[in-house]
């Protein structure tokens, strides 16, 4: 092989290396386009193209709508229009739907996508502290309880596959409809040397589980070894209140069963004002918590409707924004108008006064619709830190802002970093609360929730529950 031959192999592989990163970096950035985009009126029709400006010479952007009232090209309403990201982008004017596609070299399509425009939603950001009270269908396993039996420690409803945050629906063909009828129906059965069938929800699955009850010296009784509970209840931050249909977002996350995942399925539910009575600080490895205290008379007060990832969601029936942040709405912030950078966190750290920490968005992810996890967040205000260590529970709910928008609410803390955590996008709260699509979730009948009663409560514990 002559030296014009080794040259010619060596520019040939190159050549090759060079396109195989040019297509994998192009494969990576197509890839963390959504299929989906939501923008307000107003609001330019740029999307996430992660490209170095000198890239983006290869892309070309094709905006089709049927109407051509939606967008404006350089100021003259149009229904399709080809360009480089490098130029111009087009500007939302009405609201509508447009397909749009990102095509390599104007001619290899790479990403198709639907941009729908919608009015500017506007809400009163929240961050006062509530407390949550859900009435579950059927009861939730949150522990085990062994039992003694001859120096031997037995739980039989374990052994038979229960779980902790299963849900009981019923025994025996009957109801669960409360932990002390469960419990007669075990012991009732136990006495006639008989099993008890378990109904069980696990997820999305149910599943009927046999298990034998033993009797127990230490309670006179025959159990099978649960610790359960029929409702769900702690202190979480209120996120938004939309004054003309009343409707409310808290938490940003589900009130699950137990330590599972699992969403409860309620039967009713009321959110009232809390007031915080004390901090636990969180540290490394553990989290810390807000200590609250239910208000019979508070301020705040509603019916639950939803219970999802997102949050909870409901009617209000009273609000007062004599402790709000906010007196009037401000807008919503849909994906493309959230930005790395500084913002605001409202939470309560004392009684029930709300207040603005300094907080950092490190990453935006609107891919992640699915696990309901779209910033990452950081605490930057040193009195926060000195007070609370960062993120602690109870502060779920509590209104991120930046650039005078409402841009998400804070959800998860890390483990390893409690000055570090995961927040939900505000857009996501909107559209599952039904005011975003139109779809109001007062057509839906809120059930009342009576007996409201003043107590420590948090959702990190098990704070009353009744022993199988």
């Amino acid at each position: 092989m002559d030296a014009a031959q080794r040259n010619g192999i060596i520019r040939t592989i190159f050549f090759a290396v060079i396109l195989s990163f040019f297509l994998m970096f192009t494969i990576h950035a197509v890839l963390e386009i959504p299929t989906q985009h939501r923008i307000a009126v107003g609001q330019e029709l740029r999307i996430p193209l992660n490209y170095p400006k000198e890239l983006l010479d290869s892309i070309k952007v094709h905006i089709n709508s049927q109407n051509a009232n939606v967008i404006k090209y350089k100021g003259i309403n149009t229904k399709n229009i080809a360009f480089n990201p490098n130029d111009s982008w087009p500007v939302a004017a009405n609201p509508g739907t447009v397909k749009l596609q990102v095509k390599l070299f104007g001619l290899i399509p790479l990403k198709n996508m639907i941009v729908d425009v919608l009015p500017q939603y506007e809400v009163i950001p929240g961050g006062q502290s509530i407390g949550v009270i859900l009435k579950s269908h059927g009861i939730i396993v949150v522990g085990y309880s062994s039992i003694k039996v001859s120096g031997e420690s037995l739980v039989p409803a374990k052994s038979a596959g229960i779980r902790v945050g299963d849900v009981i629906l019923s025994i025996n063909g009957r109801k669960a409809d409360s932990e002390e009828a469960v419990a007669e129906i075990v012991d009732s059965a136990g006495r006639e040397r008989k099993n008890v069938v378990m109904r069980v929800k696990r997820g999305k699955h149910v599943m009927n589980l046999n298990v034998k009850p033993v009797y127990c010296s230490e309670t006179g009784r025959y159990r099978i070894g649960l610790y359960v509970r029929d409702n769900a209840a702690g202190v979480g931050t209120l996120t938004f209140y939309e004054p003309k249909s009343n409707i409310f977002g808290a938490l940003g996350h589900a009130v699950s069963s137990g330590n599972s995942d699992q969403e409860v399925a309620f039967k009713s539910g009321k959110i009232i004002e809390a007031t915080v009575q004390g901090i636990h600080q969180g540290k490394r490895g553990q989290p810390g918590e807000k200590i609250g205290i239910f208000l019979n008379d508070g301020r705040v007060k509603g019916n639950i409707i939803n219970n999802s990832k997102y949050g909870i969601f409901g009617k209000m029936t009273q609000f007062s924004d004599e402790n709000s942040f906010y007196r009037k709405p401000i807008p919503v912030a849909f994906s493309g108008q959230i930005k790395e950078g500084p913002a605001k966190m409202l939470t309560v750290v004392q009684g029930d006064n709300v207040e603005a920490f300094d907080i950092k968005i490190l990453k935006v992810m609107p891919n992640q619709h699915n696990s309901g996890r779209g910033l990452v967040i950081k605490v930057t205000d040193k009195k926060l830190i000195n007070l609370t260590g960062g993120i602690i529970q109870g502060m779920s709910g509590s209104p991120i802002i930046q650039n005078g928008r409402l841009v998400g609410a804070v959800t998860h803390v890390f483990i390893n970093d409690p000055t570090q955590g995961y927040g939900v996008m505000a857009e996501w709260m909107l559209l599952e609360s039904g005011i975003l699509d139109g779809e109001e979730i007062s057509r839906k009948v809120g059930v009342e929730f009576p007996g409201y009663f003043s107590f420590f409560i948090d959702f990190s514990k098990n704070f009353c529950y009744f022993c199988l």
